[in-house]
């Protein structure tokens, strides 16, 4: 059983694996643990063959450890229901990575432009505290995205169209064994397009 600081540390690891960034400031900031401590730590998980002698990588049992979740939306203008369901999400799991949709995939759904550029909507989901990392995605095929995660656990949303077979033969297609939980929202009416349609109304009211 891995101690709360051994998962903070190799679940940094794995994030910085993927977004490129150096993984002692994400340490620093989720535990309370001194750069000594977290050395330490660290000689202990390469000596469990948990992390690679490189001190950056996970091994396969390091990365078996985690339980990643994946989920993914638009995320135009965050509500009460995107919380709920990435709360939801986050429970699946120790990991929760979130992709957000291209500009144009994201014109291809919703059938408008959205109003935040894809960076944008990126580091408003990176900020919200039960997401480990967020990505923007692939247009061309959903599981590069996928493929690059390698999650145990695929969430939907339960406004989300993807249908659980589209995605098991999908993760069948890269190898990879992946459960899908489909998600409830406690506010299903509760949408972005609604949000920006009635603040619209409410404007031209004015």
């Amino acid at each position: 059983m891995l101690e709360l600081s051994e998962k903070i540390i190799l679940s940094a690891m794995y994030v910085c694996q993927i977004d490129g960034k150096s993984p002692l400031e994400e340490i620093k900031r989720k535990s309370a643990l001194s750069e000594v401590e977290i050395d330490a730590k660290i000689d202990e998980l390469v000596k469990n063959q948990m992390m690679n002698n490189d001190k950056k990588t996970l091994t396969e049992i390091g990365r078996d450890s985690l339980q990643v979740v994946l989920a993914g939306g638009v995320f135009d203008i965050i509500h009460p229901g995107h919380i709920h369901t990435l709360n939801a999400a986050k429970k699946l799991g120790d990991i929760l990575v979130v992709v957000v949709a291209t500009d144009n995939t994201s014109v291809k759904m919703k059938k408008r432009r959205p109003l935040h550029s894809q960076e944008q909507r990126q580091e408003l989901v990176n900020s919200l505290s039960m997401v480990d990392l967020c990505l923007v995605g692939q247009e061309d095929d959903i599981f590069k995205t996928v493929n690059r995660v390698r999650p145990q656990v695929i969430a939907l949303g339960y406004d989300q169209i993807h249908q659980e077979k589209f995605i098991t033969d999908g993760c069948n297609r890269i190898e990879l064994e992946a459960r899908v939980a489909r998600l409830q929202s406690p506010i299903p009416e509760s949408s972005s397009s609604k949000i920006q349609k009635e603040y619209g109304e409410s404007i031209h009211g004015i």
